[in-house]
């Protein structure tokens, strides 16, 4: 039985950078050892050819939204009904997974019954297909020596936890805002430790254009966006990684190390009202300390 089941929603496999990217983060996921197996979710073209040709499962029978995009809920309850590992990993399409996170998971197991772990991933510009003969993921550390950089602490590219957690989730949009921010604020408020694994884990994005989006533009301002964060509770609860309360270290879970930029932060969600949106001397001082915040590290949010 594997211990970790990665799933996920590619995009459609149409325009031939989005397929190379893909197939490079499914194919590292393939590579992490016989622990872990790989899930892809949705009926979007290709997927199955790529399922077929990987020889790992395809479930495609997800529930979409009047736009026809598919619904987190849907994705999650398909992966944990058709998974077989104890610890559930939702990725990105686009993100490539080094074998350490099979390491971070089972540190974590032992030392929380629930949790949810999340981290900054690295950018880095790929455009050809990868080599995952023997010796691939140092190739890849590599790669991203040279030329990856740490994103910035807003929302997070992959979700660890243990089955038993996140069994209800709202109909949020895939791929658009919001969702990701309530996956972190969501454990916050349930008392589920929410761990930082960026010390110990690196995951990398493969950076990408918007081609696949309507009107080619970011997320961000979609109307899908809106209604994700409508759904997720309003600004107020759009979390991020620096809202973590533990980070794993040498293998440790462990309170985060003071900063200062964890701080600001700290003071930037208390300004938050509890209820609708901030106005007036709140939003602006909340404006100032995201400003102050940002301006520690010009290469982190």
């Amino acid at each position: 039985m594997p211990f970790l089941s990665i799933f996920t929603a590619p995009k459609p496999f149409q325009n031939p950078h989005t397929a190379i990217i893909q197939r490079n983060a499914i194919q590292s996921w393939m590579h992490l050892g016989e622990d872990v197996e790989v899930l892809l979710v949705g009926d979007e073209p290709g997927i199955k050819e790529v399922a077929g040709e990987f020889g790992i499962r395809h479930l495609p029978q997800v529930t979409r939204n009047e736009q026809g995009t598919p619904l987190v809920s849907s994705i999650f309850s398909l992966a944990r009904q058709a998974s077989q590992g104890p610890v559930l990993i939702y990725a990105n399409a686009d993100i490539l997974i080094l074998p350490e996170i099979v390491v971070a998971a089972q540190q974590a197991v032992t030392q929380a019954e629930r949790f949810l772990m999340i981290g900054q991933r690295w950018d880095l510009e790929v455009i050809q297909p990868l080599d995952f003969s023997e010796g691939w993921d140092e190739r890849l550390e590599e790669m991203l020596k040279g030329q990856g950089q740490l994103h910035p602490p807003s929302g997070s590219d992959y979700f660890l936890f243990p089955r038993s957690c996140f069994t209800e989730i709202p109909d949020f949009a895939i791929g658009r805002a919001g969702w990701d921010n309530w996956m972190i604020y969501h454990a916050r408020q349930a008392g589920i430790p929410l761990i930082d694994a960026t010390p110990s884990v690196r995951v990398i994005h493969q950076n990408h254009d918007y081609s696949h989006l309507p009107g080619g533009v970011a997320h961000y301002d979609l109307e899908e966006s809106a209604v994700n964060r409508k759904l997720a509770g309003g600004k107020s609860h759009m979390y991020i990684v620096l809202d973590s309360d533990y980070q794993l270290v040498g293998g440790k879970v462990r309170t985060p190390s003071w900063s200062l930029e964890r701080a600001i932060r700290k003071m930037e969600v208390g300004l938050y009202p509890r209820a609708g949106e901030a106005s007036g001397l709140r939003r602006f001082m909340i404006r100032r300390l995201r400003r102050l915040r940002r301006g520690i590290d010009p290469t982190r949010n």
